[in-house]
């Protein structure tokens, strides 16, 4: 995926990192997600063969990083917003890397501004459902509920958590459509998610921690009891295929904690396949 790194301003798919880690409440650094991700990639084909083609057959660019305010996490989640905005309005399709999953949340608010009968599929460990976290409403322990209050709580789809307060796992079973690893299996419960949101734009936000640490442990919160990375690619292979994806995120991903750069590689991975997987 050495193009990655290639031009800019052209495309019909833009990448860019949103190095935002300031609400990290365990451990941060996935601010450097992005960097990461295109390090790796010189090692990763650039052929899928789920999809039997080549990401030298897709038009995307590399947008570099969002532009933010350091350390002022309104401002930042602001200039996020404008920034997004900006680069929808061009017509292009976006694909953002984070940073912690607060980050969603202006994303979902530019998105939903141009799709207004947007839909969110959301992969996760936890429920980030909170109404306040430690004292704040703006948190990525709380970006879901600030997501389903944007868009409408039955346009939110929550798949694989296994983790949260049990009131969350209530709110959740009552407003949300909700897919606890309790009671669903990633596959089954995206190909059902295929069902409820036909017809509608769709965007997938995935946390790196669906994921088993044994697969991902290069994340903030990890969270054992998770998923194989072979059922997180069926499930979004499921998503890719039959719906109509125009925007995803990738976050959570923090790389000083796997030396291994098997985190990294997935994330690099999880791109690769939705990029191709969106350009159809």
């Amino acid at each position: 995926m050495a193009t990655l790194l290639g031009a800019r301003g052209k495309g019909d798919i833009a990448v860019w990192g949103v190095p935002m880690d300031f609400t990290a409440s365990w451990r941060p650094g996935s601010r450097f997600a992005y960097d990461s991700i295109k390090l790796v990639s010189h090692g990763l084909e650039l052929y899928s063969p789920y999809f039997d083609r080549s990401l030298e057959n897709v038009a995307f660019e590399d947008a570099g990083d969002a532009e933010l305010i350091w350390g002022n996490v309104s401002s930042s989640l602001e200039a996020i917003r404008e920034q997004a905005e900006e680069i929808l309005n061009t017509g292009k399709k976006l694909i953002s890397i984070g940073g912690d999953h607060l980050v969603t949340y202006p994303l979902i608010q530019a998105t939903k501004k141009k799709y207004p009968n947007l839909a969110v599929v959301h992969f996760d460990a936890h429920t980030d459902l909170r109404e306040t976290f430690l004292g704040d409403k703006l948190s990525h322990a709380t970006v879901l509920r600030h997501v389903a209050n944007e868009v409408g709580s039955k346009s939110l789809a929550q798949i694989g958590i296994r983790s949260g307060e049990r009131e969350e796992f209530i709110w959740g079973h009552e407003n949300t459509h909700f897919f606890p690893d309790r009671e669903w299996e990633i596959i089954p419960a995206a190909k059902e998610v295929t069902k409820l949101f036909a017809g509608r734009p769709i965007y997938i936000t995935l946390d790196i921690d669906v994921l088993d640490p044994a697969y991902a442990p290069g994340t903030g919160t990890p969270e054992p009891g998770g998923c194989t990375s072979k059922e997180l690619f069926r499930a979004l292979y499921l998503l890719l295929e039959n719906l109509n994806v125009i925007g995803a995120d990738i976050v959570e991903i923090a790389p000083d904690y796997d030396s291994t750069e098997r985190t990294a590689f997935m994330g690099a991975k999880l791109l690769r396949e939705m990029l191709i997987g969106m350009s159809k």
